[in-house]
């Protein structure tokens, strides 16, 4: 698994009821299932990835972020994860507001556009920034919404939502060592994860 799936693995307790938005080919619910005795299944945009997982014995079902969460009921899961897709859907704002109506929990996972890197590539070159966690051109780039650790604190901030752990780590696994500062996070920090939950949940 990628390091924020296995940080992920990590937030969710075991025997918990797991929906995963974006699975992808499904090694987060496999490993949900095996080692955590979780009762996981996953959405997947990508039909390829829906037919190879169905294929190792999944449950995961084509679907799309955007549009078919308002099909699911209240708190039906757990915890309802958004793996390195929340820069990449139409209305982050309502995916996340979805998320923590059918679950009583969120993780999710996004690369940090505020990172020190990008921000200097910017600012000499002129031109969006590529790097290994940024590697598509601007013009074939599936994510719209880029969007920093401080903006995304901010969006829980305004619409309510209790961070109860966060973390920023960098592409090689090592932890960012700024845990109680934000700012630095934002800077040092290429990809961010949070456990969230409603206020009155």
């Amino acid at each position: 698994m990628r390091l924020d799936q296995r940080l992920i693995a990590e937030m969710i307790a075991p025997g918990t009821r797991v929906l995963d938005i974006g699975s992808g080919d499904g090694a987060l619910i496999d490993h949900l299932f095996r080692y955590r005795g979780c009762d996981a299944r996953g959405i997947e945009l990508n039909m390829e990835l829906v037919t190879k997982s169905v294929a190792h014995g999944l449950p995961v079902v084509h679907g799309d972020a955007d549009h078919d969460l308002a099909h699911y009921p209240h708190h039906a899961f757990d915890y309802v994860v958004l793996q390195r897709t929340l820069q990449a859907v139409a209305r982050p704002r309502e995916v996340l507001r979805q998320m923590l109506r059918i679950g009583r929990h969120a993780i999710v996972s996004f690369p940090n556009f505020g990172h020190w890197e990008l921000r200097l590539k910017l600012l000499l070159s002129g031109r969006m920034p590529m790097t290994s966690v940024w590697h598509t051109p601007w013009y074939e780039t599936p994510n719209i919404h880029p969007c920093t650790i401080r903006d995304f604190l901010e969006l829980c901030k305004q619409d309510g939502y209790i961070v109860e752990q966060w973390m920023a780590v960098d592409e090689e696994g090592e932890r960012a060592p700024w845990r109680r500062s934000i700012r630095l996070a934002n800077l040092f920090g290429e990809q961010a994860l949070f456990l969230l939950r409603r206020r009155n949940g």
